[in-house]
């Protein structure tokens, strides 16, 4: 989209990625199985595979059908829901929220003819999906560059690889370390020139990974400040109803121009900052999320987090 001429480049590769994660997934349960050298509770890290091998397998159809005539934003939305159903199957021990000025939120709640709920069984049915949903299309919506997603995978992965080896989180650290061993091997292809692309096979299922890192490791908090690009990414595309891309015009020197009007995502806010090519609107972005990792990691380190 972004190139002169018509280059014939495979897509579809978020295949080879998830070969690649599952390979480590396995490694990690055969030397918890026969080395007895890690020490992890398998029932988690097998939920947490299955919900990202499911999303995964959403993205594979939406690229055999075309990213242009493929699933429907609506079904984006639904499908990921019963992807998440591993996860929300597992009881996931949270401690209670804390309000700032409010303190932490009751862990029971009564509710009219149902009577006692607790906070668990809300968080399961509610918040699981909603998560594993909403991490799946954010990572779908910033994309469409040379390394941009995978790029964005791979330091969102190596930051809560780094927060989870701190708290003691082996199935998240192991989730994490898979990942973006797959995302970097994957990004020496797909950097600027790409010699393929990862397609919704590869955004669909980062998104639910870092779901599935932050919900198992009960870092909810430090998930959502880490995808603030992707919260800015929907505001700037909301505004468009969801149909604008990021691509830019390519003009004779190499630089993308951004189209006309509104901006409909980042790429198109770096773009105006100055004549920059591909290459160099990745890495800007890529800097701004690197930026943003550090503080929250930071933050982390330091217990800042209410």
């Amino acid at each position: 989209m972004n190139m002169r001429g018509k280059l014939k480049i495979p897509v579809m590769g978020g295949v080879g990625v998830w070969i690649g994660f599952s390979t480590g997934i396995l490694l990690s349960i055969f030397i918890f199985t026969y080395l007895h050298t890690v020490e992890l509770n398998l029932t988690f890290l097998l939920a947490g595979y299955a919900t990202i091998a499911m999303v995964a397998f959403l993205g594979v159809i939406d690229d055999l059908v075309g990213w242009r005539n493929g699933i429907r934003q609506w079904q984006h939305a639904l499908v990921p829901v019963f992807a998440a159903l591993p996860l929300m199957a597992i009881k996931i021990s949270n401690p209670p929220i804390k309000l700032p000025f409010f303190g932490p939120l009751p862990v029971e709640y009564f509710l009219p003819i149902i009577g006692t709920v607790s906070f668990g069984v809300i968080y399961s049915l509610l918040f699981v999906p909603v998560g594993v949903t909403g991490a799946s299309n954010a990572a779908n919506m910033l994309a469409g560059l040379n390394g941009l997603e995978a790029g964005l995978g791979s330091i969102i992965s190596a930051t809560l690889l780094a927060i989870a080896l701190q708290q003691g989180q082996v199935e998240s650290a192991i989730i994490a370390a898979t990942m973006l061993g797959a995302l970097l091997a994957f990004l020496a292809f797909n950097w600027y020139p790409a010699r393929i692309f990862g397609g919704d096979s590869l955004t669909l299922m980062i998104g639910a990974a870092i779901a599935t890192i932050v919900i198992i490791g009960n870092m909810e908090k430090i998930g959502v400040l880490l995808m603030l690009l992707y919260f800015i990414e929907l505001f700037l595309k909301a505004r468009f109803r969801m149909q604008r891309q990021g691509f830019g015009i390519l003009q004779r020197d190499g630089t993308l121009r951004a189209p006309s009007g509104k901006a409909a995502s980042l790429t198109h806010v770096i773009m105006r900052l100055g004549k920059f090519t591909e290459k160099q609107v990745v890495i800007a972005l890529l800097l701004l999320q690197a930026v943003l990792s550090v503080a929250v990691f930071s933050l982390s380190h330091f217990r800042l987090f209410w």
